[in-house]
């Protein structure tokens, strides 16, 4: 088996649980064979936007195809 990561950063308006998910919920709608998902870092966009935008970077592992 060959796995590949790749790095998401997930937002949400709502908290760094939801932007997990959201990252999360994404990797699962768009790869095949998602294994687990890695937490790596945490942050707040309050520079560019209205409101405070949580952010979570994640790193996805996949098993590649055949």
């Amino acid at each position: 088996m060959v796995y590949k990561k790749i790095t998401l950063i997930g937002t949400s308006e709502e908290g760094f649980d939801a932007a997990t998910t959201n990252a999360i919920d994404r990797a699962e709608r768009t790869l095949d064979n998602v294994l687990w998902v890695e937490v790596e870092d945490l942050g707040v966009e309050i520079a560019t936007v209205d409101t405070r935008e949580y952010q979570a970077e994640v790193e996805v592992a996949f098993e590649l195809a055949e």
